[in-house]
């Protein structure tokens, strides 16, 4: 069965700059459960093996969907380099759930040229590092999403800004910056990421959110992944009601692959082993009724 594949629809948000979304399915008008994948920090939908994990899941008969956060500093122009890196610095946490949040609600547009091949009863949210709690909060906002699945995630937000001398310097001088070690950019987080968060500490407390999840929810870590530890993914077990654990031995936080990656090149053993496990779980997970 051919394989369709748009790249690069421009979905409006909240935040007057594009969602980029690429979309890839099977041609046949059967409806299809839905996967979407939400990236992490300094992340972007193209990066790495992304495009072969959508095809792969494509070609088990799911309509898969990735997008860029509409702050993540990529831009129509350059989809693999953070030449806007002012919106990089405007971005936060808000942001990210309100494009996720317009990402959803795009695919229940009635008008929508996706609509035959679409089940909008059977949603799975994937959610990459920082996109794990990013995902963890809308799954447990949006009662449309019927199943979770977080990669490498964060278990919290809080702890990962800076306190003291630190905190008091960057409110002083309104901006931070930190290396992309891919490209050596010096990008800009500007104050209002912290205050944001403040003001919205509750809603984006990742624990929370955890514990009043009510659909199955898999939780996928790496055993030498140096940069969220695996204890992150412990709590997040601890503390969800329906999960289950896949732990990859010796992968780190990306499952081995690295960007770019040659398309014609094979997965690694380690990110195929985190596809079959997370396919096997949509398969088998079957999807909780809508709320009314």
């Amino acid at each position: 069965m051919e394989l369709i594949k748009k790249n690069n629809i421009l979905i409006t948000g909240e935040h007057d700059k594009p969602i980029l979304t690429d979309v890839v399915f099977t041609e046949d008008s059967k409806p299809k459960p839905i996967v979407i994948f939400c990236h992490g920090y300094k992340g972007f939908k193209d990066w790495g093996a992304w495009d072969m994990m959508a095809k792969e899941f494509a070609e088990k008969g799911y309509f898969f969907l990735k997008f860029n956060f509409s702050h993540n500093g990529t831009t129509p122009e350059n989809l693999t380099e953070f030449m806007d890196i002012e919106a990089f610095g405007d971005n936060n946490y808000t942001k990210e759930l309100d494009d996720l949040q317009s990402v959803i609600d795009w695919l229940f547009q009635a008008n929508s040229e996706y609509s035959k091949y679409i089940d909008t009863s059977n949603i799975t949210l994937i959610g990459h590092s920082r996109g794990g709690g990013i995902s963890i909060i809308k799954a447990a906002e949006e009662s449309r999403i019927t199943k979770l699945v977080t990669f490498s995630s964060v278990s919290d937000f809080a702890s990962r800004f800076p306190s003291g001398k630190i905190l008091e310097g960057w409110k002083e001088k309104g901006v931070s910056y930190i290396v992309n070690t891919r490209t050596k950019q010096q990008l800009p987080h500007h104050f209002q990421f912290y205050k944001n968060f403040k003001a919205n500490e509750e809603r984006l407390n990742i624990s929370r959110a955890t514990k009043a999840l009510k659909i199955p929810h898999l939780i996928v870590h790496g055993s030498k992944d140096t940069s969220v530890p695996l204890s992150e993914s412990g709590d997040l077990f601890k503390w969800s009601p329906n999960p289950e654990l896949l732990l990859v031995e010796g992968a780190d936080h990306v499952y081995d692959v690295s960007h770019p990656w040659n398309s014609g090149k094979s997965l690694p053993a380690n990110f195929q082993y985190v596809l079959d496990g997370t396919s096997k779980f949509i398969a088998e997970k079957a999807p909780t009724p809508i709320k009314k």
